[in-house]
């Protein structure tokens, strides 16, 4: 079958290098004649795959000690309700910054649990931007600040984090999660959804700081409390073994690409190509994202008229380009350029969006 160029949002591109050895080690897994999903998780060939992928990542992030990596299961989604379930008491606020649909789920979920607020919001302007410090409204008794640090929907992203003192800062960071450099420190938990840029679906990471597994979680279930996980390893019960195989093949090539600061500058290299084709169109193709709120993962655009994205897509199908439809509740074009999405397939769409427009 010929290659294809995948911008797909999620589950993502994977490298080519890490589905190679993949393939290679598939039915015998480092000489046990099995595959690493058949091995049994207490077996010392899997805790050492597991072990290695938890000490990548605290190398490839610079995580600090007093920090415990787990992995976890049910998605991003199911960190929407064990953040509040846990943190969330009677007598304080989960405070939301809203910068699109995914910071809503999670604002909805801890509703059903606690008091909620909003700290700020950009929905006014259709999550077009990030909002800024000045706008932030924080309460003395804020159980957590929770926001999403890059927006598939909406092809927004955090340039920078605010510093909350008052209390921890959360953030889901299911969409850029090691493509940049991070300062850990500002965060009390950080999760992911591994299917962006840390591996398939079905594992979910969390970064959490130590301090905040000492808090009183009696009346949370068993499996839903973070310190269970921390406690064991991330081994309570069977974790997603093939998926942290992944995840580790994956951290395994971030390193062996100079590690985040060198994936950084490709992803601003790749997305360059894409804002530049749209900027030099004299309108022809118009951003959703402000300029000082562009996401290097999810670029986001729309041309004059829906008839012309969908002409546009449709040629750029038959060319072999997947995953370019903006997500089904706005609409338009998308192109995520997560990790793994190669310098060349950007150059190729750089391309195409020139030579559409031209013809056009």
């Amino acid at each position: 079958m010929t290659a294809v160029y995948n911008f797909n949002a999620g589950p993502s591109a994977l490298p080519k290098e890490v589905l190679q050895r993949a393939q290679a080690e598939l039915t015998n897994f480092n000489g046990t004649g099995m595959s690493v999903m058949e091995l049994s998780h207490r077996s010392k060939d899997y805790e050492a795959v597991h072990q290695n992928a938890i000490d990548l990542l605290k190398e490839l992030y610079n995580i600090p000690d007093q920090y415990k990596v787990l992995f976890l299961q049910g998605g991003a989604s199911l960190q929407f309700s064990m953040i509040p379930l846990q943190f969330l008491k009677e007598g304080t606020i989960g405070n939301y910054i809203l910068t699109g649909s995914w910071s809503e789920k999670a604002l909805k979920e801890a509703k059903l649990i606690g008091k909620t607020a909003i700290a700020a919001s950009t929905k006014e302007n259709n999550y077009q931007s990030i909002p800024t410090s000045n706008e932030f409204q924080f309460n003395k008794n804020d159980a957590y600040v929770h926001l999403t640090s890059n927006n598939t929907i909406f092809g927004t992203q955090w340039q920078d984090f605010p510093t909350i003192d008052h209390a921890p800062l959360i953030a889901d960071m299911s969409s850029d999660i090691l493509s940049r450099p991070i300062d850990v420190e500002k965060f009390g938990l950080i999760y992911a959804g591994a299917q962006k840029n840390l591996g398939p679906s079905g594992v979910t990471v969390a970064i959490i700081k130590e301090d905040l597994l000492e808090v009183n979680v009696d009346q949370v279930p068993t499996v839903l409390r973070y310190k269970t996980h921390a406690d064991s390893n991330s081994l309570y019960h069977t974790p997603p073994t093939f998926a942290i195989y992944m995840l580790n093949q994956v951290l395994t090539w971030v390193k062996e690409q100079g590690g985040v600061n060198a994936i950084q500058k490709r992803n601003e290299e790749k997305a360059k190509l894409i804002y530049d084709a749209i900027d030099e169109s004299n309108g022809f193709y118009r951003g959703h994202a402000e300029k000082d709120a562009r996401s290097l993962m999810n670029i986001t655009f729309n041309l004059p008229t829906e008839d012309d994205n969908q002409k546009f897509l449709s040629k750029a199908k038959e060319l072999g380009f997947v995953g370019l439809n903006g997500h089904r509740s706005v609409g338009g074009c998308r192109a995520s350029t997560y990790n793994a999405v190669p310098l060349e397939a950007c150059v190729a769409l750089r391309e195409y969006m020139d030579s559409y427009r031209a013809s056009n």
